[in-house]
């Protein structure tokens, strides 16, 4: 350990990402990784991008991409923040609304990112644990106010139990809560459509409500890096404007996710292929 190392550093417990394996012929879960190629339509996104493109800095706000994804949600850009992967979406939200020294909640089990980034910030971090049933406590939203959390990050659907909070039960958590919540829709390509299950909408009501997405699961971009975070516009400007990284998407990277978005019936196939071969999983 060098010298120059801070106390928090020195003392920090690192995220450990998963096995890459390099056999053959194995069937690889540890990532979660979507089995099916992205879109024929990313390929063509990318076969169009010239070397010479990389000259000039890309959109430093990557508005073509979060133009598109305006649309695909029916909300305004300013309710829109791109990110490099969903990782970044949640470092940006930590260093926006969590001070060092101030507290962070989450629940027991959860993305082991989650505490790594707490640490990194400094912060304080309170954990509230899911029920036998991998249902989340009644009391949730009062054990994290009573601890004075400012952001709290829950995942919907639930890794990896696969629990799903519905929009009333969401809805009424951000209603209890006194700091922001963030639900980290990583996996919420792939619930059932007969659900009609959409957060999106909650985002006018509270103005206290984050909703992360990632192109790595529903989109099979998990090699690109890319995400978004949906909120009120008075949650993401100061994250696209004062704690973002400058230029945070590269071009090649926006190009391939608008590409990845314009083919929507392409996605929702491979949601629904997924989909059918959960449930033999299951029922097998």
């Amino acid at each position: 350990m060098s010298r120059f190392w801070s106390e928090l550093v020195a003392n920090l417990s690192p995220y450990v990402p998963g096995e890459q394996p390099r056999m053959r012929n194995l069937v690889k879960l540890n990532t979660n990784e979507n089995p099916y190629p992205p879109s024929p339509a990313v390929q063509q996104a990318l076969d169009s991008f010239t070397v010479d493109q990389l000259r000039r800095y890309p959109q430093p706000t990557a508005d073509p991409l979060r133009h598109r994804l305006a649309e695909l949600h029916e909300v305004a850009m300013e309710n829109i923040v791109v990110t490099h992967g969903g990782d970044e979406a949640l470092r940006l939200a930590l260093t926006t609304f969590v001070e060092p020294g101030s507290t962070f909640g989450m629940l027991e089990p959860s993305y082991s990112l989650y505490p790594v980034l707490a640490d990194i910030q400094g912060a304080v971090i309170v954990r509230g644990e899911l029920d036998d049933d991998w249902e989340l406590p009644r009391d949730f939203a009062h054990q994290m106010n009573e601890a004075g959390v400012n952001l709290c990050c829950i995942v919907n659907p639930h890794a990896p139990s696969g629990t799903l909070l519905d929009v009333d039960r969401i809805s009424r958590l951000a209603s209890d809560m006194n700091g922001v919540l963030l639900v980290d829709e990583a996996y919420v390509d792939f619930v059932d459509p007969a659900l009609r299950h959409d957060l999106v909408r909650l985002i006018d009501a509270f103005d206290n409500l984050l909703l992360l997405r990632t192109f790595s699961k529903g989109y099979s971009l998990a090699g690109l890096r890319l995400g978004y975070l949906l909120g009120s516009a008075n949650l993401i400007d100061p994250i696209l404007t004062k704690t973002r990284d400058s230029y945070n998407i590269d071009g090649i990277s926006q190009r391939l996710g608008a590409a990845a978005v314009a083919d929507q019936a392409y996605a929702e196939e491979t949601w629904r292929r997924v989909r059918a071969a959960r449930r033999i999983l299951r029922d097998n």
